[in-house]
């Protein structure tokens, strides 16, 4: 009897992961690997703005590969959370061209994201009814909005002498150049969770 509602207790305490179709699953590990593969790119993109002599553009590149890796541990951590395992996978291999360039396909990569991936892994994870997975995959969808419009405004001014601070939210990667009076727009957490990148 002691061993039962001991056992009964136990269950009870350490609730069981969400039933997620293996799809969700699927896409969280995708958005995953496409995070990390943005982190490690973006990183990359620094360096060559820096050796380019474009700082503004190398702290935007550095503050979006924050974003990335706040996302891929979100992801990851969702994964986990929802019961599946992280696929092995290798990263790409960056091959920075002129900076130009790379804020354009920045801008491209960032878009396809916003408009098409995301909304896609959305919809399953909103028919699921995973929150876990809502919540993880509506963050990066916010965030990669706002990098296209940075990166766009910085391919605009390009050569142009700039030094405008960049904010990234250790919550969710929500990335601006303007901290918000109070929450952050996209996980309402406190801008006291906001870093600053330089």
């Amino acid at each position: 009897m002691i061993i039962l509602i001991g056992a009964a207790l136990a269950a009870a305490v350490i609730p069981a992961p969400a039933k997620v179709s293996q799809q969700t699953l699927e896409n969280l590990n995708a958005a995953f690997q496409g995070e990390s593969n943005a982190a490690h790119r973006y990183e990359a993109f620094a360096k060559k703005a820096d050796a380019d002599g474009y700082s503004q553009a190398a702290r935007l590149f550095r503050a979006a590969a924050r974003a990335e890796s706040i996302h891929k541990e979100n992801h990851k951590q969702a994964i986990l959370d929802l019961g599946g395992k992280i696929k092995d996978f290798k990263l790409d291999e960056p091959k920075p061209s002129t900076t130009s360039e790379n804020l354009q396909a920045a801008i491209k990569g960032e878009s396809y994201e916003r408009d098409t991936m995301y909304p896609d892994f959305l919809k399953r994870a909103k028919e699921d009814g995973s929150k876990e997975a809502t919540r993880t995959l509506l963050y990066a969808q916010k965030a990669e909005a706002e990098h296209a419009k940075l990166y766009q405004e910085a391919l605009d001014n390009l050569g142009k002498k700039s030094d405008t601070p960049i904010f990234v939210c250790k919550v969710c990667g929500y990335t601006t150049t303007k901290l918000p009076d109070r929450n952050c727009p996209s996980c309402r957490e406190s801008v006291s969770q906001y870093v600053r990148t330089d």
